[in-house]
């Protein structure tokens, strides 16, 4: 006899916890509607169930005792909503050991450990929806692993850390500075109190790890994700930028190049023109490049309780119909076996265009001195911007190149720096898009 009641329980009841529930208990008569099958929020289980979240659960929902909802015999569907790596790592092996499909949004847990969970899932036959890992609202999840699954994926481009997209854009609209943008995004909320995981890159690249492996066939390889934040982007990098066509966005980049797989997270400039360029504050963007489907886009928001909800409650759908119909993943996710696919290619290997901006002392000769260092590393120089005079001082001095080997400008920066003609550090940024 089919199921026609699927139960579920949720861990952690924060921001994503309460958007879940909201959903499951304000939209069931939806579900129902276009399912056949009703989805029952059992249980919640958080260490504070006393303070109000704004919507009414019913009685008997709330404990503080997650063991109790793992070993609930009738619940059919864990979702962790709690986030970090332990105790979550040790709750999900307890509901997966316990015969429970689990769903999840944690893309730390799942990028560094994920190995482990995926190997016991597929030993006890219970299924992972991890669609709320990456990006939000926007299901790109199923998008690369269903949707596009006929293609040779060969590209996929991501601006997908809200926090860094509002600051880099408020940055941009407002000519202001990293640090007095950084602040106004935490007290708007956009941003963390300890914001490390955002701006330096982290939680893109974990982003990243968990979209290359479905992508690539590859195991999830967060250690191998070359990383770099935001902090050290200046207005007047920004501004430089602009002068040269080009937008400054954090972007998680993953592509096959030469036969290997390039997984970096930095900031990028692309060119104003691209319509991933011109996604701004706290949305997220995905493109995604496939040898039969050709460029597409994936647009919406990245975070927030009820689009973060919406995708931990289409995985939870998702499951429960394979459930009731005794069915099973209907395509493969992302596989404890799976083996290289390709080298993942270290940051010195790849190929880019590049903007170097040198504080140069204003005296003759100093560009000529420069051209030579990059001309001996095979560095073709497209475009050169120098602005202000400072007799025996500084100045900026900005250099836009033609493709070059990363190897070769680690090089050549070398040597430029150590030039009497430059002062202080030199900024390096990537760009993408355009043939430099």
């Amino acid at each position: 006899m089919a199921k026609n009641k699927i139960n579920v329980g949720i861990i952690g009841f924060g921001t994503v916890g309460t958007g879940t529930a909201k959903i499951l208990l304000e939209n069931a008569s939806i579900i129902k509607m276009r399912t056949g099958f009703d989805i029952v929020l059992k249980k919640i289980a958080d260490l504070d169930i006393t303070r109000d979240r704004g919507i009414k659960v019913p009685e008997g929902v709330l404990t503080t005792d997650a063991k109790a909802l793992l070993n609930d015999p009738e619940i059919d569907i864990v979702v962790e909503l709690m986030g970090g790596i332990r105790p979550a790592k040790d709750f999900m092996l307890q509901a997966i050991k316990n015969k429970k499909h689990v769903v999840t949004a944690n893309k730390a847990l799942l990028a560094t450990e994920g190995r482990d969970i995926f190997a016991e899932a597929a030993n006890n036959g219970v299924e992972i929806g991890f669609e709320a890992s990456v990006a939000g609202g926007i299901p790109i999840i199923k998008v690369v692993r269903e949707g596009l699954t006929a293609n040779n994926i060969t590209a996929v481009y991501g601006i997908i850390n809200g926090t860094c997209n509002y600051i880099l854009t408020k940055m941009t609209n407002e000519k202001a500075e990293f640090s007095d943008t950084l602040k106004e995004a935490q007290k708007l909320g956009y941003a963390e109190a300890d914001p490390t995981f955002d701006i330096e890159g982290i939680d893109t690249a974990h982003k990243l790890t968990i979209l290359a492996s479905l992508a690539y066939g590859i195991p999830l390889s967060f250690a191998k994700v070359y990383t770099e934040g935001i902090t050290k982007i200046t207005a007047q990098d920004i501004e430089f930028a602009s002068e040269l066509g080009y937008k400054i966005k954090l972007l998680a980049i993953a592509k096959i190049s030469d036969g290997g797989i390039e997984l970096r997270v930095h900031p990028t400039m692309l060119p104003e023109d691209y319509m991933i360029a011109k996604v701004e504050g706290v949305f997220n963007a995905v493109f995604v490049e496939g040898d039969a489907v050709g460029s597409t886009l994936y647009y919406g928001r990245g975070a927030g309780d009820l689009p973060t909800g919406s995708a931990v409650v289409a995985d939870i759908i998702d499951i429960a119909r394979n459930i009731v119909n005794g069915g099973v993943l209907r395509v493969r996710g992302i596989s404890p076996d799976s083996k290289d696919a390709g080298v993942i290619k270290k940051i010195e290997d790849i190929e880019s265009s590049y903007y170097f901006r040198f504080s140069a002392f204003d005296q003759p000769g100093v560009l000529s001195k420069i051209a030579g260092v990059f001309g001996g590393y095979n560095i073709s120089i497209k475009s050169v911007i120098q602005k202000g005079r400072r007799i025996g001082g500084s100045v900026p001095l900005v250099v836009l190149t033609h493709t070059a080997k990363e190897k070769d400008v680690l090089s050549a920066l070398k040597e430029i720096e150590s030039l009497n003609a430059v002062s202080d550090k030199t900024i390096v940024i990537r760009v993408e898009g355009k043939e430099g």
